[in-house]
């Protein structure tokens, strides 16, 4: 499965990713989490201390993967994938480390270029964690053109529930024809406001993962959530991760 998980800032992209890389592993699949951030922190939520999270090199705007590139899918996750305890390789695609130095679409083409190829000689799954908003929806080609399904992250707001409506038209111009509505972060007193937020917006909510302390403590120390803490968040995750890989034993459409 080529997965790519987007939302609204601040709706925790990129601790579902993380979650959801976690969990798929954890089934013996082969996961490749790929960080596009310009302030990349998804290998802490994948078990890598900060030292290790700031060493990860950033995948070259210039290089294009694949046959018709520079680098062979092997090579890339060779030279620029990290394993992390979590069982998860890791990838930053985008960093910012300078002032004024131009646009990301360099590392927004590496990564179409990355989803584009037979990745199942390598992995399993690639899972990529966006950057906030819509933007890598727009760009010449789509970011996520060849991504086979999105999972859209919602908190219990409409700016959320907005941002993933239109989420929607963008991936339908794409031709993107799958996706996964997951509430995050819901308290017991917002589920009904989260749901009547997605009926009147026409987008579907299919998983809620409950607000959880320990998360919000691991999010705090920039570590990974314990296997056995927040019972509840992992049944959430576990089940989004049953829908995906029905999803994708699913016979092809028509």
């Amino acid at each position: 499965m080529k997965i790519g998980v987007v939302g609204k800032g601040g709706v925790g992209k990129t601790t579902l990713s993380a979650l959801l890389a976690r969990s798929l592993a954890g089934r013996g699949r082969r996961v490749l989490a790929v960080d596009t951030d310009s302030n990349p922190n998804l290998g802490l939520s994948l078990g890598l201390d900060p030292v290790a999270t700031e060493a990860l090199p950033t995948v070259p705007r210039s290089i294009v993967v694949g046959s018709r590139g520079d680098l062979t899918v092997a090579e890339l996750m060779a030279d620029y994938a990290a394993e992390t305890p979590s069982g998860v390789a890791v990838m930053s695609a985008l960093r910012v480390n300078e002032a004024a130095a131009g646009c990301t679409c360099g590392g927004h083409a590496t990564v179409r270029s990355l989803l584009g190829e037979a990745l199942d000689t390598e992995t399993d799954d690639t899972i990529v964690d966006m950057e906030a908003g819509i933007e890598h929806l727009s760009r010449s080609g789509g970011t996520l053109a060849h991504a086979d399904v999105l999972v859209l992250v919602m908190e219990p707001s409409l700016k959320a529930v907005i941002t993933a409506r239109r989420t929607i038209a963008l991936a339908r111009e794409l031709g993107i024809r799958a996706w996964v509505g997951v509430g995050n972060k819901v308290g017991d007193d917002q589920q009904d406001l989260l749901s009547r937020l997605c009926a009147d917006h026409e987008v579907p909510l299919d998983v809620v993962v409950p607000a959880s302390r320990d998360i919000a403590e691991a999010d705090r120390m920039g570590t990974p959530l314990a296997p056995g803490g927040a019972s509840g968040v992992w049944t959430a995750v576990e089940s989004l991760t049953d829908r995906l890989v029905d999803r994708a034993s699913a016979p092809a459409p028509p």
